[in-house]
């Protein structure tokens, strides 16, 4: 029996799903407290082909939370790059504009880990609804267990989730796709955060992911 970094997932996936996940090709936008943690799982579990977009580099206010982000003052896909040769780092900021010109159909999977709604709604309608899943507000909340996946249409509690959908009406959207989301009622006002809810939030997203990807 074969023995390396992903004998536990051939076990649990078998050689069929481990395959799929090699020859996958992913689309993860945002690598904040929520999408770092989704890139690490993803590529953690076999996903072959990785592209990570986010425009930041590390400041010391993320180390409560984001992996990596020791490396103060570095470009965060950079730094994904650097642990894993199966991603490829795109380092810019997420616009409509963006988003107008980038080719989204070579990705079996698009995940939304970002925080601007103009570019999450403009997002979700670049992208084929059947491979595409976003995140909603991970952000001040401390209770894990309130974390939900459920369609776009049926979140509830989270103030984020709910001017999404407001904004994906507004824009004429009118498909499907699940989002993580949490039902704990937010703590405070700023974005204060836990990598306890923010983590949960990325894990859920990476396996939503796996599981499209495997079938």
């Amino acid at each position: 029996m074969q023995n390396d970094r992903f004998t536990r997932i051939r076990w649990l996936f078998g050689d069929d799903g481990f395959e799929k996940l090699q020859h996958s090709n992913v689309l993860v936008c945002g690598a904040g407290g929520v999408g770092g943690i989704c890139v690490d799982a993803l590529a953690r579990s076999g996903v072959g082909h990785i592209t990570l977009i986010d425009k930041d580099t590390f400041d010391v206010t993320n180390q409560n939370r984001q992996i990596y982000s020791e490396n103060t003052g570095s470009v965060k896909v950079d730094e994904f790059a650097k642990v894993y040769p199966c991603i490829t780092p795109i380092q810019t900021l997420i616009t409509p504009e963006f988003i107008a010109s980038f080719d989204f159909g070579k990705f079996d999977v698009v995940i939304d880990a970002i925080d601007d709604i103009t570019a999450k709604i403009a997002l979700a309608n670049a992208v084929d609804p059947s491979k595409f899943i976003a995140s909603m507000g991970g952000a001040k909340r401390v209770d894990p267990t309130k974390i939900k996946v459920a369609s776009v249409w049926k979140t509830s509690v989270d103030p984020l989730a709910r001017k999404y959908r407001y904004e994906l009406k507004k824009s004429g959207f009118s498909g499907k796709f699940d989002v993580v989301f949490s039902t704990e009622e937010p703590r405070c006002k700023p974005l204060g955060s836990f990598m306890g809810v923010t983590a949960c939030f990325g894990l859920n997203l990476a396996s939503l992911a796996v599981k499209k990807i495997v079938g």
